[in-house]
């Protein structure tokens, strides 16, 4: 296993350079000055190393990219990303649309088509909407063009503050089955403390949690026009690691070296099995607009025997959401064990607790038979 000192396994490099379907993700402060507006020439450095690295097509690349509110500053009179929600969404839509008109002009250079995706991460954890993403994005690969995926800031809400699109970006590699998530700042890698100071190291490469638990992760950027930093950065490369997917953090400026599995920033090893299942937006995503209290048969039940949750098991209904919505699942200390889509509203559930779905067909009618949340819809958290 190695360390701050240690050399990157040079196979699992290869394997970065070997990679078809790549997720890379760009944040504002590479994209834009710190007094907000995009620099062109930072886009066309980008858009530069990215043409390249499809290789006419033979590799596919999904952009993930910031800096649609940062790239409307300047335009609307601000000079700071405001605080207030209103105006984040209103530079954010004036920005969207400069962001993916610049990216436009940067990459019918090489000939290459952008086609713009806007996702709210909530409704991504849902069936029927996860499945047209993937469908969306796949038939925009298999046509040819590059997808540039953004939050859809201009209409979210707490997501607006999802973590400067890093945590997107982990799920976006998962949702799209990539073979590679690269993640792009203004710091060339993980150090084992300040890297502004000296007798700092960069961390070559992650093989697990335990290699970076005595380092302490930085929270700001340099810039001041993203919300992410490093300990956004960190956690979607341990997001999309779990999942089975190798992930390379490094600077914008090494791109082009990350890309071709070259010896630069900070690597980090699959740690866990590829799944191709929506779940990991329900854990990661979504965001719960209730919770149910279990009794401790049904937390057993869930947890050890992973069944669906029955209207028997529920001792206390809180919040106020419909059916679909994400709810967090709790055992009787508050403790919060699963989190799941939930097939009833909240109004409608307190009459149904405690009592077996027979009897709750046999007095209210079939539609009462059916599960609180179906196993399928339904994530266990850890830790």
């Amino acid at each position: 296993m190695a360390g701050a000192s240690g050399r990157p396994d040079q196979d699992a490099r290869q394997g970065v350079g070997e990679a078809r379907r790549v997720v890379v993700k760009v944040g504002s402060s590479s994209l834009t000055t710190a007094a907000g507006g995009l620099d062109a020439d930072r886009v066309d450095a980008l858009v530069d190393v990215l043409a390249t690295a499809r290789g006419g097509g033979a590799r596919e690349i999904v952009l993930v990219s910031s800096g649609a509110i940062a790239a409307g500053l300047a335009p609307l009179g601000l000079r700071k990303r405001p605080k207030d929600l209103a105006r984040q969404q209103a530079a954010a839509s004036v920005g969207q649309g400069l962001l993916v008109a610049r990216y436009t002009a940067s990459f019918a250079r090489y000939g290459v088509r952008v086609g713009q995706v806007l996702l709210t991460s909530t409704d991504t954890s849902r069936r029927a909407h996860y499945r047209n993403a993937y469908r969306t994005l796949d038939q925009l690969l298999a046509m040819g063009a590059l997808p540039v995926v953004n939050e859809n800031d201009t209409v979210a809400t707490d997501e607006i503050r999802f973590g400067d699109n890093d945590r997107l970006a982990a799920l976006v590699a998962h949702l799209v089955r990539a073979d590679l998530l690269v993640l792009l700042s203004d710091v060339d890698g993980l150090y084992d403390g300040d890297p502004a100071k000296p007798h700092t190291s960069r961390i070559a490469e992650v093989t697990g949690p335990d290699d970076i638990a005595h380092v302490q992760i930085g929270s700001a950027g340099k810039a001041g026009v993203g919300t992410g930093g490093m300990v956004t950065k960190v956690e979607a490369a341990r997001i999309a690691a779990a999942a089975g997917i190798p992930v390379v953090l490094t600077s914008a400026t090494h791109a082009a070296d990350a890309l071709a599995g070259r010896d630069t920033g900070t690597y980090f090893h699959r740690t866990g099995r590829r799944s191709a299942d929506r779940l990991l937006w329900l854990a990661h995503a979504s965001t719960p607009q209730g919770a149910l209290t279990l009794d401790d048969g049904a937390v057993r039940a869930v947890v050890e025997r992973r069944t669906s949750l029955l209207p028997a098991g529920i001792a206390a209904v809180e919040g106020e959401f419909g059916a679909g919505d994400p709810v967090e699942l709790r055992d009787s200390t508050g403790r919060a064990v699963a989190r799941g889509l939930v097939n009833f509203d909240a109004k409608e559930l307190p009459q149904l607790l405690g009592r077996s779905t027979r009897d709750l067909a046999k007095e209210l009618g079939p539609a009462y038979e059916r599960e609180v949340v179906h196993r399928d819809d339904l994530v266990l958290l850890h830790g």
